[in-house]
């Protein structure tokens, strides 16, 4: 039950937030979506640490002092992959008005659409490592750490799901094809988590390193893009304060329930 549950909230979180096409006319509250990205990064980075690296060393053990090695390549691959998909992929971030990436002729809706794609994939995969981790009996990942990962990336895909669906609608298209696309934007997110499960499953050593490396994929994320858009805006105390709140509780509950 707990792996279905860590598989299907973060898409959840986008599908509820492309639903918003149905009631609502404009995007979500500046504020309030500053604060939920804010409060998402933290717990990112917390579960990053605490839910990830520490365990990717704690499982190498038997190497002494270079434990940490496997750990290292796993994040640095992590950080260099999505380094890599930035500079290659056509996408534009909210909030920006020069797209990134190749130079191409997509719509503003379409690079949006990439650009939560991008980071959509790494969370889904950061998701099955540590339910995978979680499912391991040799591994010290709990699964209330990875269902704790996944409700901070459900609350953080909401204004996601938004974002893809509201301007769909402002261009003309109708409510429902505005939904669906809204929610498939997010569909990457149980295929990452499924197969990265299918593959530590497989491939039992490599599971230190596909920790480390949802590690890094998330930090990246987080710095590249959350932290920039929960501190928009004249007024940033609140993301920056919802940041710390997140960070706070995803530690707390994952030393508490460890």
């Amino acid at each position: 039950m707990g792996v279905w549950i860590g598989l299907c909230l973060p898409f959840l979180g986008t599908t509820m937030g492309a639903a918003c096409v149905f009631f609502m006319r404009r995007q979500v509250d500046n504020s309030l979506q500053r604060m939920m990205i804010g409060f998402a990064a933290g717990v990112m980075v917390a579960a990053s640490v605490w839910s990830l690296i520490i365990p990717a060393i704690e499982m190498c053990e038997e190497w002494g002092k270079f434990g940490f090695v496997p750990a290292l390549i796993g994040f640095a691959l992590g950080i260099g992959g999505l380094l890599l998909a930035d500079c290659l992929v056509p996408h534009l971030h909210v909030g920006s008005k020069e797209p990134e990436g190749r130079k191409s002729r997509l719509g503003r809706t379409t690079m949006l659409l990439l650009a939560v794609t991008i980071h959509n994939f790494p969370e889904g995969a950061a998701c099955g490592a540590i339910l995978a981790g979680a499912l391991d009996e040799n591994s010290p990942v709990t699964m209330a750490a990875a269902i704790m990962l996944a409700i901070g990336i459900s609350i953080q895909n909401f204004p996601e799901g938004a974002i893809i669906s509201l301007p769909l609608r402002g261009e003309g298209r109708s409510r429902g094809y505005s939904f669906l696309l809204g929610t498939l934007s997010g569909i990457v997110e149980p295929i990452g988590a499924v197969l990265t499960i299918l593959l530590a499953s497989l491939i039992t050593p490599i599971l230190p390193y596909m920790l480390a490396f949802a590690a890094g994929a998330m930090i990246y994320v987080v710095v590249e893009e959350l932290i920039p858009e929960a501190n928009q805006g004249t007024d940033n105390n609140r993301g920056t304060v919802s940041f710390a709140l997140g960070f706070a509780v995803m530690m707390a509950l994952d030393v508490m329930l460890g």
